[in-house]
């Protein structure tokens, strides 16, 4: 059963930086005063591998593990990227609000409604002080900012740095410089498990999102070529 689309308009907002020497250029603020508390990180239990059943009878995210203005926008960006997005059994999401210590990458299965969580870590000219928040997002090369909007999926690659990755395709002004920024997504040490139980939080990237080392394997296959990433804070 495919999910109804909601036809939510986007929003834009977000200026301009990037992914690799800390420049500081007009960004993209959120909610810009205080961060907010870090919360207490649970990291006992195994993470939640990307294996769950198809089921046609299940509603869209059926423990509201998303938070409803991330699915309308990733929603609507669905049907007005169609033609770059040609992939709809399953879509990412990023929740840029969330600490990068709790599970804030979503895989939504769009027949099934099943959502996977997953941990991503931000840009560190999103979070010059590493607070474990991102602040501010960018799309200006060589500023480590995040970028948000929509992407596509351009397939899996792999690099002689990052080594294995899925290629991304920014679809919006305020990430359209993905592919000359090199934003994809790989895996890293400082997003798997043990540096999370050390630090109590995420490291942070040059603006890519970055995965558990775990994780990145099955979610490099799912994700393909043609699906739908939307970041957002």
């Amino acid at each position: 059963m495919q999910l109804a689309r909601r036809g939510f308009i986007l929003g834009g907002a977000a200026l301009m930086s990037g992914c690799a020497t800390a420049a500081t250029r007009p960004v993209i603020t959120t909610a810009q005063a205080q961060v907010p508390p870090v919360p207490a990180i649970q990291t006992g239990r195994p993470p939640e591998l990307i294996t769950s059943q198809l089921n046609s009878t299940r509603p869209l995210d059926p423990r509201g593990s998303v938070r409803k203005d991330l699915m309308d926008r990733a929603l609507a960006a669905l049907d007005i990227h169609k033609d770059r997005i040609t992939q709809r059994d399953r879509m990412y999401l990023v929740d840029f609000k969330k600490f990068s210590g709790d599970e804030r990458l979503y895989e939504v299965d769009l027949h099934g409604g099943a959502v996977t969580l997953m941990r991503t870590s931000h840009g560190r000219g999103s979070d010059p002080s590493h607070t474990g928040f991102a602040q501010q997002f960018s799309n200006t090369p060589d500023s480590y900012m995040s970028s948000v909007g929509a992407y596509a999926t351009a397939g899996a690659s792999h690099g002689a740095q990052q080594g294995p990755n899925v290629l991304l395709d920014g679809l919006e002004y305020t990430n359209n410089m993905a592919r000359e920024r090199a934003i994809i997504v790989h895996g890293a040490d400082y997003a798997d498990p043990a540096f999370l139980a050390r630090e109590g939080k995420l490291g942070r990237s040059y603006g890519c999102f970055s995965v558990a080392h775990h994780d990145l394997p099955a979610l490099r296959e799912r994700m393909g070529e043609g699906r739908l990433l939307f970041a957002w804070a």
